[in-house]
């Protein structure tokens, strides 16, 4: 239910501050998004959501397959996602082998 959101909510934050390089990543994301907002000078966005899940969800992928040298097995594990769905995310991006 509700609280059991919550509480994920609350051991992902904690999560994020025992590892620095993801606290760098969280820091990263959040200062480009300031400095896209800046740059629009005023114009008001629209598909901010889609734009940054694309621009990180992309990297994402390409950093965790070459990690993996291309093992999408375990690359779908290191992500905790199903491998149907880890290669329909890459064909999105064209990253499907």
């Amino acid at each position: 239910g509700m609280s059991d959101n919550v509480h994920a909510i609350e051991e992902t934050i904690i999560d994020r501050d025992d590892n620095q390089g993801i606290t760098q990543l969280y820091n990263a994301v959040k200062h480009s998004i300031r400095r896209y907002l800046y740059e629009l000078d005023g114009t008001q966005p629209h598909d901010m959501y889609d734009l940054v899940l694309r621009q990180v969800e992309q990297p994402l992928l390409e950093a965790i397959l070459e990690h993996t040298k291309g093992n999408q097995s375990k690359a779908a594990e290191y992500l905790g996602l199903n491998r149907g769905t880890l290669r329909k995310k890459l064909r999105t991006y064209n990253l499907h082998k």
